[in-house]
């Protein structure tokens, strides 16, 4: 009984958010530049499309845990590894925003009338 609650409600959840993650690591993946990948020292654009692709393709279609848990894996490099890089490279680094201090005007910094 207690297994029948797992297979049917933890793992169906399990196996959605590991396709959600592989999803938007496809995504940010196809959105980065193809020169970004080389700037920052990691595989190519394709290889990274190619392995996630993969992984959706396998959460979708197959749903085999052994190969789930790899793509996992993959996934979690990307986001963990690779994309902190791109970003790094491409100058989103700064959590969208570009320096300067929370005071900065438009035209320079905002000293209180002084």
């Amino acid at each position: 009984m207690l297994m029948d609650g797992f297979d049917r409600g933890v793992l169906p959840l399990f196996g959605y958010a590991m396709l959600l993650l592989a999803v938007a690591a496809f995504v940010f993946a196809l959105l980065a530049r193809e020169d970004a990948y080389r700037a920052a020292d990691k595989q190519t654009k394709t290889f990274w499309l190619v392995i996630l692709g993969i992984t959706v393709v396998v959460d979708v279609f197959l749903g085999m845990l052994f190969l789930q848990i790899a793509g996992l894996v993959a996934t979690i490099v990307f986001f963990v590894d690779v994309r902190p890089a791109l970003k790094q490279v491409s100058g989103g680094g700064s959590g969208g925003r570009r320096g300067g201090s929370s005071s900065d005007g438009p035209y320079g910094p905002y000293n209180g009338g002084r």
